[in-house]
């Protein structure tokens, strides 16, 4: 290995047209804390930052120092939360853009709302119907079981109501959960006109409030 240490860098530039296109690797001394160059990377470099140069003295790339342990570990986690944010990034581009997609204008959102709103109050009124139509064959049952108060009541007939009992409650349990929608959908809607105002710079209209009237 040729190396040149502690030479002005005049100096260095003319040793160097030796080589034609060679490089040059320099890094400062611990040591001595002077510059230390060589054609190759001098043994002092090594484990250190250093510059390669051409043999014009310009610099071509910088080099740090190996990381510790504790700095690669680092490194890893900064990555990691980087690409992180560069998905949630596309993720949201996607979103929005799916956004752009389906509404053309603000009313779009008001017409989707008020379908959400209604899908779900047509499924509260059938529900509604079928516990109103399971509660008069409850009735009946009732009034037969009535017969059998000071007597044991026929199994089938004892099944059917647990049977009837049974199906009323999921049937309510339907409706309960089913208005609870009324407020998602509120809040699906609402943060898709703040997002879309925010794409489009469009004075969003006022919300419906309630689009259509939940059924209670």
């Amino acid at each position: 290995m040729r190396k040149v240490a502690a030479l002005p860098f005049l100096a260095l530039l003319l040793a160097s047209t030796v080589q034609a296109g060679g490089e040059f690797y320099c890094c400062q001394d611990a040591a001595s804390g002077r510059r230390v160059c060589g054609d190759t990377l001098p043994e002092q470099c090594r484990g250190r930052a250093y510059r390669v140069l051409d043999n014009g003295g310009n610099t071509i790339k910088e080099v740090g120092a190996p990381l510790t342990p504790e700095q690669r570990a680092e490194q890893i986690l900064e990555n990691k939360r980087r690409k992180q944010m560069e998905d949630a990034g596309r993720e949201q581009r996607r979103r929005d853009q799916a956004l752009l997609d389906t509404y053309s204008t603000p009313e779009d959102i008001d017409i989707a709302q008020k379908k959400a709103e209604a899908d779900v109050n047509f499924t509260i009124q059938a529900a509604n119907e079928r516990i109103a139509t399971a509660q008069k064959k409850r009735n009946k049952l009732a009034d037969e079981a009535e017969f059998y108060k000071k007597k044991t009541m026929p199994p089938e007939l004892d099944k059917d109501l647990r049977a009837i009992d049974h199906e009323i409650r999921l049937q309510q349990e339907l409706v309960e959960l089913k208005k609870k929608e009324f407020d998602t959908i509120k809040a699906k809607y609402d943060a898709d006109r703040k997002r879309y105002f925010e794409l489009t710079r469009r004075s969003p209209a006022a919300p419906p409030g309630s689009a259509t009237t939940p059924m209670r």
